[in-house]
């Protein structure tokens, strides 16, 4: 593991807001069946869960700047460190009581993320890197999948929300990749997909749309854990691009031409 004090604040601070998001998933079995559903009490409990995280941040590094999912961007008077906040990555699944969803924290250091964490509280799994220290899952070191033949790599994928983004794109380039690889996900967690990439346990993961605290914490975990993650172009910059394919540096050449061949 990594016992930085960097690390330290960050891994406190989620495993704090988790908690409140734990009590609230049991909340929510209970809300299916009601008239209106779960739906302002999951806001809700999203803008709990991300309060409890900047009160911890802002305390432990005061003049950090944040950027949040619900509270926008807070600019603090160390213009060169800037935390990218998502407290409740997966909020649909959330919502509709599938425990699959996440906490994600990243820092962005000068342009550049230096750490990030990523907490699954239903499965109990803490994901974190810190740049130069390698990538873990709770105490085991992460490495990429080492597969290198699309037709045994499983992919993971996003797709955009209705009303927002390229759908027309996203079939165009699901057929193309689908026609070639061993299988397809739709997880409905960015940063999950992130970690999961990390640790090996889908070989690929493409999105676009996405904002930076999806991404954050997420592409330094499968950097630190020896991948490749590029924009869906293939540029260098996934953070500024808002989006994302990654995978080991082989099948992540594949897919980047896959991507490109759908969209000539």
């Amino acid at each position: 593991m990594i016992n930085s004090p960097l690390m330290t604040v960050m891994v406190e601070a989620v495993r704090k807001a988790a908690r409140g998001l734990k009590r609230d998933f049991g909340e929510v079995e209970n809300l299916q069946v009601s008239r209106k559903g779960p739906g302002n009490f999951v806001s809700a409990a999203d803008k709990r869960a991300e309060a409890v995280l900047r009160e911890a941040l802002m305390k432990a590094r005061p003049g950090y700047s944040l950027v949040m999912e619900e509270g926008g961007a807070i600019e603090g008077p160390d213009k060169t460190h800037t935390w990218h906040v998502d407290p409740l990555d997966g909020t649909t699944n959330f919502l509709h009581g599938i425990p699959h969803f996440c906490i994600s924290v990243g820092l962005e250091r000068e342009g550049h993320i230096v750490a990030g964490v990523i907490y699954d509280p239903i499965k109990d799994e803490l994901f974190i890197a810190e740049r130069g220290k390698g990538a873990f899952l709770n105490n085991r070191r992460l490495r990429v999948s080492g597969r290198s033949d699309l037709a045994d790599a499983l992919v993971a994928y996003g797709s955009p929300y209705l009303g927002r983004g390229n759908h027309p794109r996203l079939l165009k380039e699901l057929g193309t990749v689908m026609a070639v690889t061993g299988g397809v996900r739709r997880h409905g967690s960015a940063a999950l997909d992130l970690a999961y990439v990390a640790c090996g346990r889908v070989d690929l993961y493409w999105e676009r749309d996405l904002q930076t605290w999806d991404l954050a914490a997420g592409l330094i975990l499968v950097r630190e854990a020896g991948g490749f993650a590029s924009s869906a172009d293939g540029g260098p910059d996934a953070l500024a691009a808002r989006s994302v394919a990654c995978g080991n540096e082989g099948l992540h050449r594949d897919l980047i031409a896959l991507l490109r061949r759908a969209n000539q």
